[in-house]
């Protein structure tokens, strides 16, 4: 699921900024799951090509037989993995957890399963576990709270969260530079309490979450009044107008992906939801319950993010209406799928144009310093075209919403800046950033 986030890439498809001399970028917006428990979705299949399943490595996890066998007969060989989950799992600690299962049912051989099938990236620290639902990362916290300190800068057990929605906190971020920022965005998850998630819903689960969805988005109107379209439902133009649009999610083929189970039933269950100026997004029922993405051509950042909160807590005052609230708690902020995810689940972005920057010897130490992360245009371990890089915050849990957006704004207009001068022949060395 969701990134490269040791260093922080997430593996997504997104639109094209709608630029011809970028026109190789075609994947700016499909926020697909990220790499971090190493998800990747393939942008070469539609949402109708045959899964092939048979040689996918699953684990036979709900197998109460196990028990039969000692801790050292069922634990994973974990001696040639590179995930936080592999790091983290001793023996002892298996033998620990290996018996308790959640209220409905997940074990900690369900929450491992796609890191131990998948060694993990050879230049990336990949998570390698999930929740099957909400509860589980209160039983298995000792196996969860060292992976969240681990892969969120040492967040602790008892750090609290915070949430931070109100637009008009935000300062600036109208004002970026549209010759150099071609489009921006800012996408979230969100997850619905009460049902497990894609990892371990059934299909009931599953149809129930897409039912209540689409009453909820329904009642949207305005500027963000949209229509949903079911991927088993869609015709072949509905089909085909979405994938040239880049917001159509594809069927998963990584077995990171279909190690986790995610991919069940596929594509029974799931759709994408958009307004009539395909600015707000929602898809349903693909890495977590919802995916919530608002974005837009040029760098008017501002508007984006005002867009964002508005439809999301429309949403979320949607559901309370049904009965129903988010998955949040005071410690994790939002509850998804991947730990990756936890706190915000926000990835704010652009595509920016930095050829000089770009090939600065210390471009990698200026983002960091900035708090920021960036890859080609065409997802992880994808090289920058036309010197434009994908953008976004590095982090996730532990800042506010607006924070996080709030450092993507500034960074960016550092970036520029420093663009222009080095565009001058000048010298950048005194503008280099302290650590945020």
């Amino acid at each position: 699921m969701n990134g490269a986030r040791a260093t922080a890439n997430e593996t997504a498809a997104r639109a094209p900024y709608i630029n011809k001399a970028a026109s190789q970028s075609l994947h700016h917006f499909r926020e697909a799951a990220e790499v971090d428990v190493g998800y990747l979705w393939s942008s070469s299949v539609t949402s109708t090509t045959p899964l092939i399943s048979e040689t996918m490595p699953f684990g036979n996890t709900h197998n109460k037989q196990k028990l039969n066998y000692s801790a050292e007969a069922e634990y994973p060989d974990l001696s040639a993995h590179n995930n936080h989950m592999a790091k983290v799992l001793t023996l002892e600690l298996y033998n620990k957890l290996r018996d308790k299962e959640t209220p409905n049912g997940c074990t900690i051989d369900d929450v491992i399963q796609t890191g131990v099938d998948n060694p993990g990236h050879p230049y990336i620290m990949t998570v390698g576990c999930v929740a099957g639902d909400e509860e589980c990362y209160d039983v298995f916290k000792e196996l969860f709270d060292i992976v969240i300190r681990d892969r969120h800068g040492g967040y602790k057990p008892t750090d609290k969260h915070k949430t931070d929605l109100r637009f008009e906190n935000l300062k600036g971020g109208d004002d970026l530079d549209p010759n150099y920022v071609l489009s921006s965005r800012v996408r979230t998850g969100r997850s619905i309490r009460g049902f497990c998630l894609p990892p371990h819903c059934s299909r009931g689960e599953r149809r129930a979450v897409e039912k209540l969805s689409v009453e909820a988005l329904a009642c949207l109107d305005g500027d963000l009044a949209g229509k949903y379209y079911a991927l088993k439902n869609m015709t072949d133009e509905e089909q085909q107008q979405l994938i040239d649009d880049h917001f159509l999610f594809d069927k998963p083929v990584s077995p990171l992906l279909l190690a986790s189970g995610m991919a069940r039933d596929w594509p029974d269950g799931r759709g994408i939801w958009h307004n009539v100026n395909k600015t707000f997004l929602v898809w349903i029922n693909e890495e977590d319950h919802l995916r919530v993405i608002s974005m837009q051509k040029g760098g008017n950042m501002k508007e984006v993010f005002q867009r964002f909160c508005t439809g999301l807590t429309l949403i979320e005052k949607l559901f309370k209406g049904k009965g129903y609230q988010f998955m949040w708690n005071e410690h994790l902020g939002y509850i998804l799928t991947c730990p990756s995810n936890l706190g915000t689940g926000l990835r704010a972005g652009v595509h920016v144009k930095l050829p000089n920057l770009g090939k600065h010897e210390k471009f990698g130490e200026i983002l960091k310093r900035l708090r920021l992360q960036k890859r080609g245009t065409g997802g992880v371990d994808t090289a920058a075209v036309g010197g434009v890089f994908d953008v976004s915050n590095a982090d996730r849990l532990g800042f506010s919403e607006v924070e996080l957006v709030q450092m993507v704004v500034d960074g960016v207009k550092l970036l520029i800046e420093l663009e222009k001068h080095l565009e001058k022949g000048q010298s950048i060395d005194g503008l280099i950033p302290a650590q945020k």
